[in-house]
């Protein structure tokens, strides 16, 4: 059987779905908002953002959008993603799955400070 490439989920991958909750983003946009909702603690590359957006896409977790109508006219081309309802539901169990283990750290003590 071969290796899936979102199983377990990257965390770049994992971000990306969560900065994609609620907005559609261009790819600038989904770094900018990694980094807001990270503290600054994850900033994703070209590479690492446009390999993982391409990983979703093939995923069915992300879809392309049309160009947003409160985009500014020039003459590049953005590329806008939209979280997919699959993505959607990925996302979540992700979440489940990353609360278990933060429930298995709480309980043996490795969490201090702000996170227990």
């Amino acid at each position: 059987m071969p290796k899936r490439k979102l199983d377990p989920m990257p965390s770049a991958a994992f971000e990306i779905l969560l900065a994609l909750t609620g907005d559609d983003l261009h790819g600038y946009a989904i770094m900018r908002q990694v980094a807001a909702q990270t503290n600054g603690r994850v900033r994703l590359g070209p590479g690492t953002l446009y390999g993982s957006i391409q990983t979703l896409l093939e995923g069915k977790l992300i879809e392309e959008v049309d160009r947003r109508e409160d985009a500014r006219p020039g003459p590049e081309r953005r590329r806008y993603y939209r979280l997919t309802a699959a993505g959607s539901e990925r996302l979540r169990f992700e979440a489940e799955r990353l609360a278990d283990l933060l429930r298995v750290a709480r309980a043996k003590k490795v969490l201090r400070g702000e996170y227990v």
